[in-house]
């Protein structure tokens, strides 16, 4: 196994049992991704002579004291939402284009106090505005889409140009992009990971979290990232995550749904989740059919929510500067002009009565278990689905439908890899559980992948 190809845990102990230094790994790394860059369009901007000398300077700290996090010399990509002194900040928008972020959000000051090493800034659909991120190729097939808007995090992990990256979500902009690649993601419980720092889509919404090879891997960048920030209003305090309890799963409840996360589902998504549903039940987890609250308000409470927030966060640019706007984002920018107050309010309220729903829905079991995105990467090429009932629905529309609940809700929502399509192509199981369960889905996730075959599997596309 070559440096690159090495989980942030592995990485993680061969630099502490000083098998590999953090400059061999960086190398590693920043060679993998002149290889596979020009295929996949990962990276905004790759600071490689910043990297190395990061790198070198973690080597001499290691090699001092040791490791002071198991971050401590790991080369990781940021989202080009995310700011880092010195680094350009552009949202992939010509918008920005040529912005240098002056300070460290809170997340790159705590990455950068773990010791991780920063290669560069990776892609996001334009300003977290959509659900593909088209500057960025699947790390699986290159002619279908990464999926968004962290795609150039998730392909970036699941290429080998990265060991680990950090994306946001608003509306599954994490999830969405690590089940289409094969890789894992983690939208931690709202609030948990500052967003001070990042730039925002939908302040009520907007989530920052890990896109890694395994489980164990996402705990390890939260146990990191996690806690208040006082620029951050909405900021709580957490227990650190650390080593996640292994071993099975028995007395744990998991619940399946009998509604709305199987409706317009792919039947080779669908035979894998429920697949992988049915190996939890054999790691000792008691399955429980439970009935998603409210699900026919869902999609427009997400909407009703983030088209308003988001125009208001861009009205100023909006005004002065409309045509370096994508026609995609510009479009739902200007459509949020038009959504009144009332509509608003009353996607607020209906937001408070789901949040109560989905509690007491939570009170009979421990874990939700359901599809993370209901296909696998779409063609570049392609913007709806046809399905079975006659329903024709945008591509966007389809990805952001699974993942809406736990961004409305806050609750934290983990996705990692259960299988493969008939053409190779990745397949998500999402995990959920109340509001600062997020150990409880990270020790689910990880007692699945322990007794599966493939975590941490580099995409063959980009071998």
């Amino acid at each position: 196994m070559q440096p690159f190809e090495m989980s942030l845990t592995e990485a993680a102990q061969a630099v502490r049992a000083r098998q590999l230094s953090p400059v061999e790994l960086t190398e590693s790394v920043l060679n993998r991704i002149g290889v596979v860059e020009g295929r996949l369009g990962a990276y905004v901007a790759v600071t490689a002579e910043a990297a190395r000398e990061a790198a070198e300077t973690a080597e001499r700290e290691v090699a001092k004291s040791g490791p002071r996090s198991p971050l401590h010399g790991i080369p990781m990509g940021l989202k080009d939402l995310i700011d880092a002194e010195g680094a350009p900040t552009t949202a992939s928008s010509n918008v920005r284009a040529g912005h240098v972020a002056e300070r460290d959000s809170a997340v790159a000051e705590r990455l950068g106090s773990a010791g991780a090493v920063l290669l560069g800034k990776t892609h996001t659909h334009e300003f977290a505005y959509g659900l593909t991120t088209p500057q960025t190729n699947n790390a699986w097939d290159h002619t279908r889409v990464a999926g968004g808007s962290s795609g150039g995090s998730a392909v970036a992990v699941a290429g080998g140009g990265a060991t680990f990256a950090v994306g946001t979500d608003t509306g599954g902009s994490i999830r969405v992009p690590a089940a289409l690649n094969g890789v894992v993601g983690l939208k931690p419980t709202y609030g948990l990971v500052p967003r001070s720092g990042v730039t925002s889509l939908s302040w009520s919404l907007d989530h920052v979290g890990p896109l890694t090879r395994t489980v164990q891997d996402a705990a390890l960048v939260l146990s990191e990232t996690a806690g208040p920030d006082p620029r951050d209003p909405a900021g709580v305090h957490s227990a650190p995550m650390g080593e996640i309890p292994r071993g099975d799963l028995r007395g744990l409840r998991v619940g399946v749904p009998r509604n709305y996360y199987f409706e317009r589902v792919d039947p080779e998504v669908e035979e894998a989740v429920r697949r992988a549903i049915g190996r939890l039940a054999e790691l000792g987890a008691q399955l429980v059919d439970v009935e998603i609250p409210m699900a026919r308000y869902i999609q427009a409470v997400q909407w009703g929510l983030m088209v308003p927030e988001a125009t208001a966060y861009h009205e100023g640019s909006l005004r002065a500067v409309p045509d370096l706007y994508t026609p995609d984002v510009r479009i739902l920018l200007e459509a949020g002009e038009l959504t009144s107050a009332a509509d608003y309010l009353r996607a607020q309220r209906a937001r408070t009565m789901m949040r109560d729903a989905w509690t007491c829905m939570f009170d009979g079991i421990d874990v939700l278990a359901a599809p993370t995105v209901p296909m696998t990467a779409a063609r570049a090429d392609q913007y709806a689905v046809h399905w079975a009932d006659g329903t024709v629905e945008a591509v966007s529309d389809s990805y952001v439908r699974l993942c809406a609940p736990a961004n409305i809700t806050g609750v934290p929502a983990l996705t990692l890899p259960v299988g493969h399509d008939s053409a190779g192509l990745p397949i998500g199981m999402q995990l959920m559980a109340r509001p600062f369960g997020d150990a409880t889905v990270l020790r689910v996730g990880r007692a699945y992948e322990e007794a599966s075959a493939g975590a941490g599997r580099i995409a063959p596309i980009a071998a």
